[in-house]
This record gives structure tokens, C-alpha cells and sequence, in this order.
């Protein structure tokens, strides 16, 4: 799977999150967010990089639960997760090279160094 450009129409619930096996990164944000906008590139140049990994686009503000659940407080804020369990975050990525190191990890498999 490759990075999904468009934030979800519907905001998923924590519970369908924590379902989700595999990995997967959820991405916090809003359309209007000029620093979510200049972030772009490098979370698209990093995730086609790792085909196997869902790309979640989520639209965060003011009573969206999702972003709250996961303590949100800047944008974009990248989550990444394996099978329901948050293994890695950054907020406010400053490079693709970043990204792909914390996309590595979460490819590892658990326990591995």
C-alpha cells in the first residue's frame, strides 16, 4: 500500500484502530495546516518505500476523539503501529530519511535489535 493523499472521510474509532493487524502509520493532521502541506513529500517518498504498510490520513481538531485518544498536540503527528499497539511516533517529521527509519522499525519484527 502506498500513501493515501486524502483524509478519511469517516474518523475511524480507537477501538477499530487497535484492531487493525499489521503495520500501520496513522497520520494526524488537518487540510489547511501549511506545515502538514510541506510534509507531503518526504511521508510519500518515505512510504513508497514500505509497500506493506497502511497509510491512515486523519483529520485532528477540536472534538475529534481520535487525536485525543492519542494525546495529539501538534500536527502532523505520524503513529506508528503494529497490530493494535503503538510502537513509535514523530511529530513534525523533518525529513523522508527520518520517516524511513521509524517505518524500519516497524517492520522489524518484535524483539528484533
Amino acid at each position: 500500500m502506498s500513501m493515501t493523499t486524502q483524509y478519511a472521510d469517516v474518523e475511524p474509532s480507537r477501538e477499530q484502530v487497535d484492531a487493525i493487524n499489521g503495520p500501520v502509520v496513522l497520520e494526524f493532521g488537518a487540510p489547511w495546516c501549511s506545515i502538514c502541506m510541506g510534509t507531503q513529500d518526504a511521508i510519500g517518498a518515505a512510504m513508497n518505500d514500505h509497500p506493506a504498510v497502511r497509510h491512515i490520513k486523519i483529520e485532528d481538531g477540536r472534538g475529534r476523539p481520535l487525536g485525543r485518544s492519542f494525546r495529539v498536540k501538534l500536527w502532523p503527528t505520524l503513529v506508528f503501529m503494529r497490530d493494535g499497539a503503538e510502537v513509535g511516533r514523530l511529530v513534525r517529521p523533518g525529513s523522508a530519511g527520518q520517516i524511513r527509519e521509524a517505518l524500519a522499525q516497524l517492520q522489524s519484527p518484535p524483539g528484533a535489535v
